[in-house]
């Protein structure tokens, strides 16, 4: 996995939690260093700083998901919810605002990497049918983690992937954001959080949603959300 920080301390101090925790570390201290890392490597997971000295952290975000669907977790010291939002919104799936407990760190990459080989067929299955939903048009297959919009393949991320699918599974149900949230990232929900209304966003872009109409996943206002029978 790819750890990259200007703060040196720091990034030492998450190398040694990590490898301590039996993970392969590649550690950078800049963006051309983390870049070229990302352009050699097959990289499992990424934590990147937001800040660096000769780029920022949205940038290599962007350039992995050229390339990988691996998870990536931002390390941010901006409180500010749009930073987070940013992140989410080019392809990031969690955020950890410093300063951080390394522990919490390594608990959030292994939920990542969990869900991450769940969906894309690195953990062991039982043998069971193929699950698959076509919903207007819209194809989404669990096995092969695929998603089809009238034929056209969409790019998802493995959390926009579950979320889709949380939503498939109870389609006709209006799911509240802290049930989602709670159910796809394994983690407590607090009120102030705009994780999943980012993602939403994010998924209804690449499902060409239409913003007042959406055909798809449709917005309960004061509850959650819904994709309707």
């Amino acid at each position: 996995m790819l750890v990259v920080d200007d703060e040196k301390e720091l990034a030492d101090v998450l190398e040694l939690y990590l490898t301590n925790d039996g993970y392969t570390v590649h550690k950078c201290y800049t963006g051309a260093e983390a870049l070229d890392c990302i352009a050699h490597t097959d990289l499992d997971l990424a934590l990147l700083d937001v800040m660096l000295p000769d780029a920022d952290g949205f940038q290599l975000c962007k350039k992995i998901r050229e390339k990988s669907y691996c998870p990536i977790i931002m390390l941010t010291a901006r409180g500010a919810d749009g930073d987070k939002i940013m992140g989410l919104t080019i392809g990031a799936d969690d955020y950890i605002t410093k300063p951080f407990n390394p522990l919490e760190v390594v608990a959030r990459v292994k939920t990542q990497l969990r869900r991450y080989r769940l969906y894309n067929g690195s953990a062991p299955k039982q043998e069971e049918p193929a699950h698959e939903y076509n919903i207007r048009g819209l194809t989404l297959n669990r096995d092969s983690h695929k998603c089809f919009l009238f034929g056209r393949e969409v790019q998802l991320t493995p959390l926009e992937f579950s979320i889709l699918w949380y939503l498939c599974e109870r389609q006709g149900i209006v799911v509240p954001s802290e049930e989602l949230f709670e159910a796809v990232w394994g983690e407590k929900y607090l009120n102030n959080n705009n994780t999943v209304m980012a993602h939403i966003g994010r998924l209804r872009e690449k499902l060409d949603e239409p913003a007042r109409s959406p055909r798809f996943i449709k917005t309960v206002w004061g509850v959650g959300y819904t994709i309707e029978k």
